[in-house]
């Protein structure tokens, strides 16, 4: 059955994860443990903490690239509600055809795809046809100050800032419901830390529920409706 309107968009409760350095005899490095929120649709919902607390840990644990040890990470779809924490890897690629999307701080694309065609496709992923898509990806590379020049090149040899913007870009033009930000804005200038802030509004008016981390203080208050401290939940 599809989730009610009642049910949070994502729904952590009690999650740990532990890295087991195999290089180093097995020692054991504890990242979180009890991390518990909520994140509903139509808000924005920003962790926050000190580099190492483990915020990005949580977002990768959340989108499948992490594995918990414990803890549930339930996400409302379209199916139905899925834990992530207990789902097959089949599982969680239909979940992030349909449902999650990720905007990390690294680009990683297959080479010599033109920008414009990486965006394009990001939309098409999620149903969008192929004009749809189109008009999609042109207006946010426009917003994202990317120039024409570069569409029909591939991001390989962009600047750090100019790959962010396609990672961004892609990110929003999938509208999936359910959005994670792995700082965004770390490699963008004023302007365009404005844009993405003005893009998450937006998607949190469509109802998406966004979770993210962002470290500069200014764009953290314009987007944040919750600050969830992860230092709270530190192993």
């Amino acid at each position: 059955m599809p989730p009610s309107s009642t049910t949070p968009a994502l729904d952590i409760h009690a999650v740990a994860k532990t890295f087991v350095m195999h290089l180093r005899g097995g020692a054991q490095l504890p990242v979180v443990r009890g991390a518990s929120f909520v994140v509903e649709a139509g808000e924005c919902v920003v962790l926050g903490g000190p580099s190492g607390a483990g915020k990005s840990s949580v977002l990768k644990m959340i989108f499948g690239n992490y594995r918990t040890d414990a803890g549930h990470i339930r996400v409302a779809s379209s199916g139905g509600i899925v834990d992530v924490a207990s789902a097959s890897p089949r599982e969680i690629i239909a979940l992030r055809r349909s449902t999650l999307g990720y905007v990390s701080q690294f680009l990683r694309v297959i080479p010599r795809i033109s920008a414009l065609d990486l965006v394009i496709a990001a939309a098409i992923e999620t149903g969008a046809d192929m004009d749809t898509a189109s008009n999609r990806a042109t207006r946010l590379l426009c917003r994202l100050n990317l120039p024409e020049r570069l569409w029909h090149l591939p991001p390989a040899t962009f600047s750090g800032g100019e790959q962010q913007r396609i990672n961004i870009a892609r990110g929003f033009a999938a509208e999936r419901p359910i959005l994670l930000l792995d700082e965004p804005t770390a490699s963008l200038d004023a302007a365009n830390r404005d844009v993405v802030a003005e893009l998450v509004a937006e998607q949190k008016a469509k109802g998406a529920a966004v979770l993210g981390i962002f470290h500069d203080d200014d764009v953290r208050r314009v987007v944040a409706d919750r600050i969830v401290d992860i230092t709270r939940f530190s192993a």
